[in-house]
C-alpha cells in the first residue's frame, strides 16, 4: 500500500482544500458539475431543469477518466459522487451514503437515475456504520436492492487536536453552493452584530467580507483540517447545515451541543436534521424563522 501513486481529481472549488491538505500529490482537473442552489425552487427540481448540462459534464468526465488512466497507467478509480467517473477497463468504486434518495415528490425518478449510473462501477462504498444502531445517515444509506456495497464507516478530513486557548460560545460553520450559504451568512452576522457572545464565524469562502464587525465575532475563511478541528472542539454550540459531511464531522469530534438549519428546497437535508434530532438531540433551526433566533 505504502508504494501506491495517489492522484487527485479535483474542480476549481475542490483545489482550495486539497491544495492546502495534500500540497504534494498529482492533482488533475475533472470538469465541476457547477451546481448552484435556487432560491426559490426545490433541489432536486433545479437539477432537473439543470438536467441537460449535468449530462454534458457526466459525458465530459467518462471522456476525461478514460484519458486518465490511459495517460497515468491508472489501477483503481475511486469516485465520490461523481456518476461519470466509471470505466470497464479498471476496478472503479463509488463512494455515497445516498443509496436511498430522499427528494419528496421526485424520490423515485430520483433514486432510477442515480441507480443506473452507481450500478456501472464494481462496488459501492458507503461512509456510514452498518450497524443500526450506530448509523448516521438512516434510511438514506439502506437499500437492500443494491449489490456489492461495502460499510466503511464514517469519513472526516478532522482529527482532535489540543484546544485553542481562545474559546467560543458559537461557531457558525457555513458551507454549501451559493446563494444559500451567503444568504445564511447574511443572517447570522447580523444577529451576532447584536450579541456579547464571542462568536466565530467559518465562512468557506475566499470571497470579501466588507464590513466592519465588533470585537466578539470573528471570521475565518476556509480553516486546513487542523484549524477547523481546534475551532469546533474550543466552541461550545455549533451551528451548520445539516450536510452529511458536515455531521460526519461534528461526530467525529464527539460535539454534543449543535443546532441544525437545513438548506431550504433540499430534503435530504431536511430529513437528515429529523433524524438527528430523534437519535443525536439535535436542535432544528429552520431559514425562514431565524427571524426568531438570538445567540
Amino acid at each position: 500500500m505504502a508504494d501506491n501513486v495517489v492522484i487527485l481529481g479535483i474542480t476549481p472549488t475542490t483545489a482550495l482544500i486539497f491544495d492546502e491538505e495534500f500540497p504534494n500529490l498529482k492533482k488533475v482537473d475533472i470538469e465541476p458539475y457547477a451546481i448552484t442552489y435556487s432560491k426559490t425552487l426545490p433541489l432536486m427540481l433545479k437539477l432537473l431543469l439543470d438536467s441537460r448540462r449535468i449530462l454534458n459534464v457526466i459525458k465530459k468526465e467518462k471522456q476525461q477518466i478514460s484519458k486518465y488512466i490511459q495517460e497515468f497507467n491508472i489501477d483503481v478509480v475511486i469516485s465520490d459522487n461523481r456518476f461519470g467517473l466509471s470505466n470497464s477497463l479498471v476496478e472503479c468504486v463509488y463512494v455515497t451514503h445516498q443509496l436511498n434518495i430522499v427528494a419528496g415528490m421526485f424520490s423515485e425518478i430520483a433514486n432510477k437515475i442515480h441507480h443506473n449510473y452507481i450500478r456501472q462501477f464494481d462496488e459501492i462504498w458507503v461512509p456510514d456504520y452498518e450497524n443500526n444502531k450506530e448509523c448516521l445517515a438512516g434510511k438514506l444509506s439502506r437499500n437492500p436492492a443494491l449489490k456489492n456495497v461495502k460499510y466503511i464507516g464514517p469519513l472526516s478530513r478532522l482529527e482532535a487536536q489540543p484546544e485553542k486557548t481562545e474559546a467560543f460560545d458559537y461557531l457558525c460553520l457555513l458551507s454549501g453552493p451559493e446563494p444559500q450559504r451567503t444568504l445564511l451568512e447574511e443572517v447570522l452576522v447580523k444577529k451576532a452584530e447584536n450579541s456579547t457572545k464571542k462568536i466565530v464565524v467559518v465562512r468557506g469562502t475566499k470571497h470579501p467580507f466588507k464590513n466592519a464587525l465588533p470585537e466578539n465575532i470573528k471570521l475565518i475563511d476556509l480553516p486546513n483540517a487542523k484549524e477547523l478541528s481546534q475551532l469546533i472542539k474550543a466552541s461550545d454550540t455549533i451551528i451548520c447545515r445539516s450536510g452529511y459531511s458536515t455531521l460526519m464531522d461534528i461526530k467525529q469530534l464527539g460535539k454534543e451541543k449543535f443546532i441544525l438549519i437545513p438548506t431550504p428546497g433540499q430534503a435530504e437535508q431536511a430529513y437528515l436534521a429529523d433524524y438527528w434530532k430523534e437519535k443525536f438531540q439535535a436542535k432544528i433551526i429552520e431559514q425562514n424563522d431565524l427571524s426568531e433566533f438570538n445567540f
